[in-house]
């Protein structure tokens, strides 16, 4: 899997709008990710043999992506 580096310039941070649309469209992800006919386990269980992240980490990761909407937008 490729490493990827983002470079951002401190003085010039992101605007609330733009991360706002992010993280709705995280969850819009998501979603889709779970319509998709695979339930969160199967998911887990494979992206668990690709990384090698355990899987108590990855559904760690899937609760905080539940919540990052309620929580960031108002």
């Amino acid at each position: 899997m490729a490493r990827i580096s983002v470079k951002k310039d401190p003085a010039q941070p992101e605007r609330k709008e733009v991360l706002a649309e992010a993280i709705v469209r995280i969850g819009e992800a998501l979603e889709s990710l779970k319509k998709s006919g695979l339930n969160e386990h199967a998911i887990v269980v494979l992206l668990h043999h690709e990384t090698k992240i355990s899987m108590r980490d990855i559904r760690v990761v899937f609760a905080g992506l539940r919540q990052l909407r309620g929580r960031y937008c108002r």
